[in-house]
């Protein structure tokens, strides 16, 4: 997780003051790459000490296409509490967010209706495309969509992601257009890890490389203090996962996962930007 140190510390020297929405200025750069081998185990930060099962939660919440804030609140993954669809007073709705274009893109989006899909389920057609086509170069998905933008609780940070099979290796590669440093990036990262895991054994295939590209790469006022201690703190070994048994992905359930050897460094906080 070395890269991922080196962009804090980069943003830290070379950052310009930007004023955000959220009334927090923040040092920024722009344009940065991370790039891990799976195989040298799973990119879960050291330098402070993450929660998976939150990371996990979220995931599979965006795999089922989940768009209820209580259903994040009854499995304690408290991401989304401070968000909620802005065109509905219900509180609990968070509106056509990640999962449900992953699972239903463009479809006419109704809070009540959690059955069948109408939409185009980008997710589906990808695990579909690895098991007839696995080298296709169309292997897409996309969160970013204009005409429900003002429907979501917050509109997408990670806004695409494809995926890559060379020989009997899949890869995935994600672009970012807001990355919050110290609190979203680590999350972030963990959990396109978690996707690459699902789809290689769906597919029967080696994780190989998960990237990220980021746009706008900032570091709040308020955490400053915190990315300092970061980086005066040594990367340990990586970890392990167990995702646990499943049918398929879309079975998948973040509960029975689990981490080993991770032996992380103590926590930071880092006051979350609304």
């Amino acid at each position: 997780m070395q890269q991922y140190l080196n962009i804090v510390q980069d943003t830290l020297l070379f950052g310009e003051w930007k004023e955000s929405r959220t009334g927090k200025r923040a040092l920024t750069t722009v344009g940065h790459t991370f790039r891990h081998d799976m195989q040298k185990g799973f990119p879960l930060l050291t330098t402070k000490k993450m929660s998976p099962k939150t990371v996990w939660t979220e995931l599979e919440g965006f795999i089922k296409g989940i768009t209820s804030k209580q259903w994040y609140k009854d499995r304690k993954c408290n991401i989304w509490n401070e968000w909620s669809n802005p065109k509905n007073n219900d509180d609990n709705d968070l509106g056509p967010i990640y999962g449900y274009q992953w699972r239903r893109f463009n479809e006419v989006y109704n809070e009540d209706d959690n059955g069948s899909i109408n939409g185009h389920d980008q997710l589906k057609r990808i695990v579909d495309t690895l098991k007839t086509n696995p080298e296709d170069r169309r292997m897409v998905c996309s969160a970013w969509n204009p005409v429900q933008m003002d429907s979501m609780a917050l509109p997408p940070c990670h806004v695409m992601w494809n995926i890559v099979v060379i020989g009997k290796k899949i890869s995935l590669l994600w672009h970012q257009r807001s990355c919050d440093l110290m609190l979203g990036i680590p999350f972030n990262i963990a959990s396109y890890a978690t996707l690459l895991l699902l789809l290689a054994k769906e597919s029967n295939l080696k994780p190989h490389i998960l990237q990220g590209t980021f746009a706008d790469c900032h570091i709040y006022e308020d955490h400053i203090d915190g990315a300092r201690t970061q980086l005066q703190r040594s990367p340990k070994t990586l970890p392990s996962v167990d995702l646990g048994k499943y049918n398929s992905i879309y079975e998948w359930n973040s509960e029975v996962a689990g981490v080993f050897n991770y032996e992380p460094h103590g926590k930071i906080k880092f006051p979350i930007a609304v």
